[in-house]
């Protein structure tokens, strides 16, 4: 029976094992939400029309969601699943689902683990810079059991985040690790910021373990370093000027390198719940 893909957690599936982590990790998350699971594969028609019969690339895509769906069952089996083949772009079809979606995810196409890449025109760069919603990136291996991490730099965007962190690791059980990045040179005359922010969003979440710190250095790395040993790393899409369709710098140092599942934050309350 199908579900309502309002507010569904909803996952791009590609063929490779990678995908299928990500199925994976996109179930926890709507089971950790409380959210039905939208697998989606985006089908090229021109392409299969123009090449050997339709009907065996067709066989393929949905013989990919059968086992996507299989992997989400196993996963989660109490989380309701809809899968659908979609025609056309695999980035097009995930952001006109992100305009309902409570979050989308999709696989970072090995970019994790490419050191020297900057794929900005990457399916999960295009995703999470242009969404309306929250965007996970999930990895092929999984990740640690860890804290969640989330980065915060004192702004409005940045507070979101944080809102949106508590809530994850709530959800999860999990310890809440929350980390503001002085740049060398840069006088640090907010000292006092990280923790109140914190603490004001600790006392929605009684039952998280929160822990804050401010450290010196590039964000973007510092964040990537912290990120080793987390289960999930949150980021805002862009720190002091989150305008749809852009992502900033810190953000997209995670996106490409952080070993953990990413979610960039966007398109969500101040309060940054759900």
């Amino acid at each position: 029976m199908a579900t309502p893909t309002e507010d569904a957690v909803v996952v791009g599936v590609g063929g490779s094992e990678e995908d299928l982590q990500v199925v994976r990790t996109a179930a926890r998350e709507a089971a950790a939400h409380d959210r039905p699971l939208h697998l989606l594969h985006a089908f090229n028609w021109a392409a299969a029309v123009a090449g050997p019969p339709v009907s065996g690339p067709r066989a393929d895509a949905e013989d990919l969601l059968e086992r996507a769906e299989q992997v989400a069952a196993e996963a989660e089996p109490d989380v309701p699943v809809r899968a659908d083949l979609v025609e056309g772009s695999p980035v097009e079809a995930l952001l006109r689902a992100a305009d309902s979606a409570y979050l989308v995810a999709l696989g970072d196409g090995g970019m994790a683990n490419c050191p020297t890449c900057v794929p900005s025109d990457a399916p999960a760069v295009q995703v999470a810079a242009r969404a309306g919603c929250p965007v996970l990136v999930g990895r092929a291996e999984p990740a640690p059991q860890g804290p969640v991490l989330v980065g915060v730099d004192g702004s409005e965007a940045g507070d979101t985040a944080l809102g949106y962190a508590f809530d994850c690791a709530d959800r999860r059980g999990a310890r809440l690790l929350a980390i503001r990045v002085v740049e060398p040179g840069r006088p640090d005359q907010n000292g006092d910021l990280l923790a109140e922010a914190v603490a004001r969003h600790a006392a929605r979440h009684p039952g998280v373990a929160a822990e804050c710190h401010t450290l010196h250095g590039d964000p973007g790395s510092v964040l990537v370093e912290q990120s080793r040993s987390a289960q999930l790393a949150l980021v805002a899409a862009r720190g002091e000027d989150p305008l749809r369709g852009m992502l900033g710098a810190v953000s997209q140092t995670l996106l490409y390198h952080s070993p953990a599942p990413v979610i960039v934050v966007r398109g969500i309350g101040p309060e940054g719940g759900s």
